[in-house]
């Protein structure tokens, strides 16, 4: 009997079997499944509590240690031209397979029998985005606290290079700063440590969720573009990441499995930032500086998700073709354009990405802004989806950027993938303090 029960001791095992649950419970007994959304909520909070703190701490003890600051600017710009490239790679895979597969086609849908309200509700939203100049304001808080009260994880992120490069320059007082730093780090991975073992009550809650309030019938209404849009992202995974990672010496098979407890439970909770530390935390198990993580793993979460890229061209084709609205190859090419900024603004959350989808359709006055309705029922869907790319997007990007830095270990590295990733999130918290 105990052996049989073994298995269960995994996390990942756990949260699979949650997702089932959580599947099997959403379909028999919708309305129930509907009110188990508050599992996933809670859960999803308690890992974002202690986000912003993880980041301050890695961040500015990592560049507290740094003795040669020309290196960390140079990781930021190359850090921003690997974001800008693979982010256009994923945005013409979508816009590609949107035209050959057309996942839209033959739905014919008569836009003035949609409920605009859905639609322009969206779109507001994305009109009170900010402009450039008020992007780059934006990054810089009110006040030192009050970009971890919001969790606004840019900001917090520029609070932390300052205080490092504040260390760096207080010589033997910014030693113990940086140690400080490391002390309190510890503390917040400790508490991550703990919050991750609910994993499976709050996967449970989001899958019940989800399918108890969206239910089959909608998968099956516009099964094509789900499936189309999960097998472009498998295929960007594969082919894209999966050759960059061959180029960087890694397998990206190797890597999927050695973050497959993240992955699952993004896959319960469809927010890539519940597990951002754990994420962290992995890829500096794996050999990664953790200077570079502090850095690429944040920063990828506004500049690199091509999940979110792949999802805004494919199901803007997508609604063109049902609403049998033809584009012209200028107004596909200036969709991409203004896709490379739009996606910028968008984060792990979910939801965002349908924001950042009504912000880029309005470049195109004639696809009318209601057709938006006929994606709110599969969007959470998309969103687990999304969230699963712009995971394993940003954990290759930090390998490969630490490479390029020569801050990656590559032995290391080769070990661990070959190991694997071991019982649970424990052990990933024992490894990085014993190096």
């Amino acid at each position: 009997m105990t052996r049989l029960f073994r298995p269960f001791r995994h996390l990942y095992v756990q949260v699979l079997t949650a997702v089932a649950l959580g599947l099997l419970v959403g379909t028999l007994w919708p309305s129930f499944g509907a009110s188990l959304k508050p599992l996933g909520d809670a859960f999803v909070k308690l890992i974002k509590m202690a986000v912003a703190p993880v980041i301050f701490c890695t961040v500015a003890g990592g560049i507290a240690r740094m003795r040669d600051m020309k290196a960390f600017g140079r990781l930021g710009l190359r850090t921003l031209l690997y974001f800008e490239v693979v982010s256009t790679f994923a945005l013409v895979l979508g816009l590609l397979v949107g035209r050959l597969v057309q996942p839209g086609a033959g739905f014919n849908v008569d836009p003035r029998t949609l409920d605009p309200s859905i639609g322009a509700g969206y779109a507001e939203k994305a009109a009170h985005g900010a402009g450039l100049v008020d992007h780059l304001l934006g990054l810089i808080p009110d006040a030192f606290f009050g970009a971890f009260a919001r969790g606004d994880l840019l900001q917090v992120l520029v609070i932390a290079i300052l205080t490092g490069f504040a260390c760096a320059r207080l010589g033997e007082f910014g030693d113990k700063a940086a140690e400080a730093l490391d002390g309190m780090g510890r503390v917040f991975f400790g508490i991550i440590g703990v919050v991750v073992k609910l994993a499976p009550i709050g996967a449970f809650g989001a899958m019940a969720f989800t399918i108890g309030k969206y239910g089959p019938a909608a998968l099956v209404k516009l099964g094509a573009l789900v499936a189309t849009f999960y097998a472009t992202s498998l295929l960007f995974v594969i082919l894209v990441l999966g050759a960059i990672a061959a180029v960087a010496g890694f397998s990206i098979f190797k890597f999927i499995r050695y973050i497959r407890e993240e992955l699952l439970i993004v896959l319960g909770t469809s927010s890539s930032e519940s597990v951002l530390p754990q994420l962290m935390l992995k890829l500096q198990r794996l050999g990664a500086g953790k200077a570079t993580v502090g850095l690429v793993v944040p920063t990828g979460y506004s500049f690199n998700l091509d999940g979110t890229n792949i999802y805004m061209t494919l199901a803007t084709l997508f609604l063109a073709q049902a609403t049998n609205t033809p584009l012209t190859l200028g107004q596909e090419l200036t969709l991409l354009g203004v896709a490379m900024l739009t996606s910028k603004g968008a984060s792990g959350v979910t939801g965002a990405g349908f924001i950042t989808l009504a912000a880029t359709l309005a470049v195109i006055p004639d696809l009318p802004i209601a057709a938006l309705a006929l994606l709110v029922g599969v969007d959470r869907f998309m969103s687990e989806c999304r969230a699963l790319t712009n995971l394993m997007g940003n954990g290759v990007a930090t390998l490969v950027l630490a490479r390029w830095e020569g801050d990656l270990d590559r032995a290391q590295l080769q070990r661990e993938l070959d190991r694997g990733p071991g019982p649970a999130g424990a052990p990933v918290l024992a490894t990085v303090e014993e190096d």
